[in-house]
């Protein structure tokens, strides 16, 4: 699973850069980590948006176009496995917490 989670991290990663920040609003979009299920059907994807004020505005870009994306990621993974998983787009808040946590420290 682990294997499979990074390989579907590093096909995302690429899909999206690939789409450029124009299609996000100028946004800067990152995959930080994919969770494949044990039935390998649902992939977990964490992406991390900057800035982070854009973020509701670029989830909302990636759910609509998601079909889009399980599309390509199944030209790129087509061969090595059976199924394509389902993918699920979810917000990584690691950096803005780490940034809040800074900010604490500072005062």
């Amino acid at each position: 699973m682990l294997k499979v989670g990074r390989e579907i991290q590093k096909d995302m990663a690429e899909i999206l850069r690939s789409k450029g920040m124009a299609v996000f609003g100028g946004a800067m979009v990152t995959v930080s980590e994919v969770r494949v299920s044990p039935d390998l059907s649902i992939a977990k994807t964490y992406v991390s948006i900057f800035p982070s004020a854009k973020a509701p505005e670029v989830m909302k870009i990636l759910e609509e176009n998601v079909k889009v994306y399980r599309g390509e990621l199944g030209q790129k993974v087509g061969k090595q496995l059976r199924i394509v998983p389902e993918i699920v787009f979810y917000l990584d808040t690691t950096l803005d917490y780490a940034e809040h946590i800074d900010q604490l420290l500072k005062m």
